[in-house]
């Protein structure tokens, strides 16, 4: 790929660096960016738009623009990873516009206000108590906006872009109507837009193309309006993805696809887990031949440079490196037993409480479990990469990322320049899970490039890729509960002993927002279970580690659904009642979550008895706005010769706007979910990881996929998230079916342990 090939999307314009206060002062007394309000058929007043115009093409509105030839293109700020959004994002704006959709294009947004994902304002909000959430959505949604933070993550997508892209694509079609009119000589009330024209009474209509020059500024509505629900030929439709023509035919451009003019290429490998930072590093003189150029060191890494990527890989063995190991380097055995130790001592700190625990635990049969999960690393087909060049004290870096915000912060400090003198050009990625909402690829490419003093192209091997991944937390819990006299649960109790995602992830990236100690966040999905229960309560401990953490698809929900629809069961087993029923009279009739319950029972062919070792689970988790149900259908002789036969899933996402990327993404969640129940953990010896590639991480094989039925469930709600409510589900449904067939209940994951 040429430089001058993709737009200089993310050029950074210059902002204060995000200050050094605490979490609370940041959230609460923020102010300087409160007027920052965005209109769509207007520009920003106080930050300049900065979306790339090239000859021939004019500007609508911050989202789009049309060129002479009637193309169409929509600037979309969240990152392509396989996920569907450089098509259903556009859907949304092309359906309020009217447009054509083999007209249609797609450009990564560049960072401004007006892309910022407003949707991370609400998951900081959701985190506060109940009378300060007003309060705190406004502090951070005002935080997100002045920072122009581009994130994609969180299942928010659709969500965060729902309204600024239908009232784009709102505004630009009465901009467009009002100018058709005047050309056609009609009242504007008659006009209407569809398939690229303006159209009105009289088979009139006139081209988009040919109505440029004619835009009006002035006719712009204070008020878009959207379409009436049901009209237009996208929204809830199974449109062809923008990106597969691309990907077919290899033109797609994803991170180890850049070449630059005389670039050379960089392998490298960090210190263990738990490593104190890189003292030295020799390279000896006879591995500097066959194309090695040299060696560069950071604090915790040291990398080879060749003129081929082989060559440098091949070389990178041959490096003899320096380090001390820390106090206390990753270790699984040690890491196990701090976590057994927290769980079962008084430590923690209580988050939902309701009613008298101890009174409730002793008011019905009770029950009580421990549960564990392990580290899971990303596993991206594409490992972490990133080209960077570096000149005359300006950097470009090209990079699949989920964050081009982060990048441009973490680089420019990395660098010591200034932010608006960082170019980042964001490609598509292979695979992203959060993993590549870190920035640590992007930062090492920029060093090594300005130590070149060449254009660089950084490839992490397979093997680094997973040593040196920002993993899955480990976590342990304990569970008790009871069972009443109506054969419901009286009370549910759950502590979690894990160490704290968010401030491993934010001292990396975001430290003002660092925060240690217990979280509520480590929780998530366990905070306000789906049933009607009168004793309540949910704790957290903090168990430090040397080891990072990063979030993972569906993050905590991956682990509190697995504690706490499994136990579910256990619960029923202990009420005599079967798992579906026992979880139905524990919800409001006629709720969401009960009507997907029950669809998914009756898809899955739900039945607690178990035939010729064939057993069925169910669980159902709310996750990102969602509410998913799965039915596993396993047939187990034994425990040790399980086969996973069939999933029913069953998802309420709200508003539906693509369904064939919704059911992909359900699938898609499923086989990943699967492969980390069966078979994911990663364990760690004196600082270093175990498993350090597909042969002892492995993923699912096509001769282990189950077959697949995913239904989706009408609905008026606000659209939700699809990415990530597809994992939580799967690991209890799994095991509940294990159960059913077998009669052993298994509470540590993953199944099969290497």
């Amino acid at each position: 790929m040429d430089a001058k090939t993709p737009p200089p999307a993310q050029r950074k314009r210059e902002l204060p660096k995000l200050p050094q206060i605490s979490r609370r002062k940041l959230l609460i007394g923020i102010g300087a960016g409160a007027g920052l309000a965005i209109g769509y058929a207007v520009w920003p007043r106080r930050v300049p738009l900065n979306l790339a115009v090239r000859e021939g093409e004019t500007l609508v509105n911050a989202w789009l623009k049309i060129g002479a030839n009637g193309r169409i293109a929509i600037a979309v700020p969240q990152a392509e990873m396989g996920q569907g959004v450089y098509t259903s994002l556009p859907q949304l704006l092309a359906h309020e516009l009217g447009a054509d959709w083999k007209m249609i294009s797609v450009e990564p947004a560049p960072l401004h206000p007006v892309y910022a994902n407003r949707a991370m304002a609400e998951g900081m909000a959701a985190e506060a108590p109940g009378f300060l959430q007003g309060i705190v959505r406004w502090a951070a949604t005002t935080m997100v906006e002045r920072y122009s933070l581009q994130l994609t993550g969180g299942s928010t997508s659709v969500a965060a872009y729902w309204e600024p892209l239908r009232t784009a694509g709102a505004a630009a079609r009465a901009l467009l109507c009002a100018a058709g009119a005047k050309r056609l000589g009609v009242d504007v009330a008659a006009c209407d837009t569809a398939n690229g024209f303006v159209v009105a009474p009289g088979n009139k209509k006139i081209a988009f193309k040919d109505l440029l020059a004619d835009i009006d500024p002035d006719d712009a509505p204070e008020e878009p309006e959207w379409r009436p629900d049901g009209k237009g030929p996208f929204l809830g439709q199974p449109m062809p993805r923008l990106d597969t023509p691309a990907k077919v035919d290899g033109s797609a451009q994803f991170g180890a696809d850049v070449r630059l003019p005389g670039m050379i290429y960089a392998a490298i490998r960090g210190v263990p887990h738990g490593a104190k930072e890189l003292a030295s590093a020799q390279l000896p003189k006879s591995a500097r031949k066959g194309g090695v150029i040299g060696l560069v060191t950071g604090a915790r890494w040291y990398a080879v440079t060749a003129d081929t990527w082989w060559a440098a890989r091949q070389a990178l063995d041959l490096v003899d490196p320096d380090f001390e190991p820390g106090e206390t380097m990753a270790d699984s055995l040690a890491i196990e037993e701090a976590l057994d130790t927290a769980l079962h001592g008084d430590d923690g700190t209580i988050f939902e409480s309701s009613g008298d625990i101890d009174e409730g635990l002793g008011a019905g049969k009770r029950i009580e479990a421990d549960y564990s999960v392990p580290f899971l690393a990303h596993a991206c087909m594409e490992p972490m990469t990133a080209t960077a060049r570096f000149e005359s004290g300006k950097v470009e870096v090209w990079v699949p990322t989920q964050s081009a915000t982060l990048v441009v912060w973490r680089v420019a400090e990395a660098l010591g320049i200034a932010e608006q003198d960082v170019t980042v050009f964001p490609t598509l990625l292979g695979g992203g899970f959060g993993r590549k909402a870190e920035v640590d690829a992007a930062v090492q490419a920029a060093l090594i490039a300005r130590d070149a003093g060449r254009a660089v192209q950084l490839i992490w091997h397979r093997e680094e890729d997973m040593a040196r991944d920002m993993y899955r937390p480990p976590a342990k819990a304990r569970l008790r509960g009871a069972v009443n006299a109506d054969k419901k649960i009286g009370a549910f109790d759950i502590k979690i002993a894990a160490p704290n995602l968010g401030e491993s992830f934010m001292s990396r990236n975001i430290p003002a927002l660092a925060s240690g100690g217990d979280s509520a966040a480590m929780l998530e999905g366990a905070l306000a279970l789906p049933y009607a229960v009168p004793v309540f309560r949910a704790a957290h401990v903090d168990v430090p580690t040397p080891v990072p953490l990063g979030y993972w698809r569906s993050v905590g929900h991956s682990y509190t659904a697995f504690f706490c629809e499994s136990f579910v069961d256990e619960l029923a087993h202990a009420a005599a009642v079967d798992p579906f029923e026992f979880r139905l009279r524990m919800m409001e009739e006629g709720s969401r979550e009960a009507e997907v319950l029950k669809t998914a029972a009756s898809r899955g062919a739900f039945s607690a008895v178990s035939e010729d070792h064939i057993g069925r689970g169910i669980a159902i988790h709310k996750s990102f706005g969602s509410i998913v149900a799965e039915v596993v259908e396993v047939e187990a002789p034994s425990i040790e010769q399980v086969t996973v036969k069939r999933v029913s899933c069953v998802i309420d996402c709200g508003r539906i706007v693509n369904p064939d990327i919704i059911k992909a993404q359900m699938e898609s969640a499923i086989i990943f979910g699967l492969s980390a129940a069966l078979h994911g953990q990663v364990r760690f010896t004196d600082g270093e990881a175990e498993q350090l590639n597909f042969d002892t991480y492995p993923l699912l094989r096509l001769d282990e996929t189950p077959e697949i039925d995913v239904h989706i469930m009408e609905s008026d709600a606000p659209p939700s998230g699809v990415g990530e409510p597809g994992v939580p589900p799967l690991a209890p449904a799994l095991v509940n079916a294990i159960f059913a067939a077998t009669g052993e209940r298994l509470r540590d994951l993953p199944l099969y342990r290497y």
